[in-house]
């Protein structure tokens, strides 16, 4: 008896295989697909015999294990890819076990879904449905909220049921967040305390890493208040502890869909909206509560961009490890990084914080005030040096920026403005490695210090200031600088800088997509036009010599805010330097 010919080889007259697109759809159209039964088969078109006198019952068996073969390899795959970005461990709801990935894998094989999917596989079920039926089943439900005294673990409901257990610490609050995931048709579920092997390394490096996209990808994320009374009325979210810890950052802003609950596990306010990120109300109170827009809440993406305002968000907020401050905002910024628990806080943020500088180039996270790090003096060694808003340069309209540069086009000669222009242009970006900083700045020499007397506050010293080229100012610090002047000159150098960040002075960066200068400008009124962006007051950093070319920065108590003398002394702002910072 002839050998039945696969899906593949139905219309393949030489016998070679075709793509398995076509061969599905030739198999769709033909004869065999609509007359299964018949003793002979002709072509229509070409009137050719297909085959003849096959073993009816044989042959459709082996065509049905074949497609059913194809099928479980498809669905395979599928639930692959799905839990890529799944939990290591879920819950399962309806049965109140703790469940891995092969568990759950072997749940679906014996669901009706699977079977579902399996009886219509001779019915080619699109890709996108057999997809669709993975997701619904394998869909989960996160559980935000803050950990009390004694919480559950892995060793205490591994083998058992959830329902059953009594009399382990913090076990009525996981099982309220199964009965409530159950209760909205979802079978898994996950919650941080039991379902993350704290004493597993590799396993908590590994869902430190994950754990925003497993809030972005979960269906639904349970925010639990366990201090908001169901009597409260609106506002008292901002006065839960839920709203201080620095986990929740990402776990209000990762999920699509968020729902809050009081401490009787009744909705928050008894909004009964479907999603609390589309409740005006419940946004309008978490905008309130954490300073961030309510807009970033249903929009945000991970990522470098703004860093300063995301480090802002965290600012304020604790956690219970150290290094936690940090590691919490891996997910933020959208960075994998080893999880190193008893390096301590400075060196996890400044492992963090090297990592935004080395990738994006973005050096807004410069912008603090507050004691240096010991990672790196450019890096502050608390997160709470963010409090205070970033800085952000003056603008001016367009119309007063034609008329700056219309001035100086009358006293800045085009020959320098062009020089000072592809001088800027040409410098290369932050790097940061090794715990080493290499800047480009803008360089101003220090020519006098004086401290002024009567205005030191405890262990701070109020100091005048004056650099070449740049207004006299003030520098409160808690550093003790050494007077000098012109007359009384010291052998180690002082700079105060302006560094420099290409995007915040308006020039073409193509590797954020500028296909050329949209400004209508020649080059002359460009290069002007940087001049006045110069010209306007910045966040000077305070540098000092340590050995040759390394330098190291001055934290001051406030910011340092800078403004050029006379922009149009454009020969006092050719100090364009790479400075290397420890």
């Amino acid at each position: 008896m002839r050998q039945h010919p696969t899906i593949k080889e139905y219309y393949n007259d030489d016998g070679d295989e075709e793509s398995g697109e076509d061969a599905e759809e030739a198999y769709e159209t033909s004869e065999v697909h609509r007359y299964p039964d018949a003793d002979k088969v002709v072509d229509t078109d070409e009137g050719d015999e297909v085959y003849e006198a096959w073993d009816i019952e044989e042959d459709s068996d082996t065509l049905h294990q074949q497609y059913v073969t194809e099928a479980e390899d498809t669905i395979k795959k599928v639930i692959d890819a799905h839990l890529e970005e799944a939990p290591l461990r879920l819950l399962d709801t309806s049965t109140g076990h703790l469940c891995n990935q092969d568990t759950q894998r072997d749940a679906f094989m014996e669901s009706k879904e699977y079977s579902k999917l399996l009886d219509s596989s001779t019915t080619h079920t699109p890709l996108h449905e057999i997809k669709k039926v993975v997701a619904n089943y394998f869909s989960w439900v996160m559980l935000s909220h803050r950990w009390g005294k004694e919480e559950p673990a892995v060793h205490d409901i591994q083998g058992k049921v959830v329902y059953k257990l009594k009399g382990v610490p913090g076990i009525e609050k996981l099982q309220m967040f199964c009965k409530k995931a159950r209760g909205m048709g979802y079978r898994w579920a996950w919650s941080d305390t039991c379902c993350i092997d704290q004493k597993n390394p590799v396993e908590v490096q590994r869902s430190v890493n994950s754990m925003f996209v497993w809030y972005r990808q979960s269906a639904l994320t349970i925010v639990y208040l366990s201090d908001v009374s169901p009597s409260v009325k609106w506002g008292a979210l901002a006065n839960s502890v839920w709203i201080t810890r620095g986990w929740t950052v990402q776990e209000f802003l990762a999920p699509k869909v968020i729902l809050f609950y009081h401490k009787d596990w009744n909705l928050y306010l008894n909004d009964r909206s479907p999603n609390h990120k589309e409740s005006p109300t419940i946004m309008k109170e978490l905008e309130r509560s954490t300073g961030i827009n309510a807009t970033t809440f249903a929009t945000f993406n991970p990522g470098m961009r703004g860093a300063r305002e995301k480090l802002r968000w965290a600012s304020h907020r604790v956690t219970t490890m150290p290094e936690d401050i940090a590691y919490s905002l891996f997910g933020i910024f959208g960075v994998q990084l080893p999880v190193i628990y008893g390096e301590m806080k400075q060196q996890a943020i400044g492992r963090l914080l090297q990592e935004i500088i080395a990738r994006s180039g973005d050096i807004t996270s410069l912008d603090w005030v507050g004691k240096p790090s010991e990672f790196n003096s450019c890096l502050p060694a608390e997160i709470t040096s963010y409090t205070a808003p970033p800085h952000t340069p003056p603008s001016l309209s367009a119309k007063e920026m034609q008329k700056s540069i219309s001035m100086l086009q009358k006293t800045v000669a085009e020959k320098a403005a062009l020089k000072l222009y592809t001088l800027l242009d040409n410098l290369s970006a932050p790097r940061f490695a090794n715990s080493r900083l290499h800047l480009p700045c803008i360089t101003f020499a220090i020519t006098e210090v004086q401290q002024q007397h009567g205005k030191g506050r405890g262990t701070h010293f109020t100091y005048r200031v004056k650099a070449d080229g740049l207004q006299d100012l003030s520098i409160i610090t808690d550093d003790k600088l050494a007077r000098f002047s012109p007359t009384q000159p010291t052998p180690q150098a002082f700079f105060l800088v302006c560094p420099w960040n290409r995007h915040d002075f308006g020039l073409l960066d193509f590797a954020n997509g500028a296909q050329g200068a949209k400004d209508g400008l020649d080059s002359y009124s460009r290069a002007l036009k940087l001049i006045v962006r110069l010209g306007q007051p910045f966040t000077a950093l305070l540098l000092a010599q340590q050995r040759g070319s390394e330098y190291k920065r001055i934290a001051s108590d406030h910011s340092i805010t800078a403004e050029v003398k006379n922009i149009t002394a454009v020969r006092d702002l050719m100090g364009v330097k790479m400075l290397e910072i420890l």
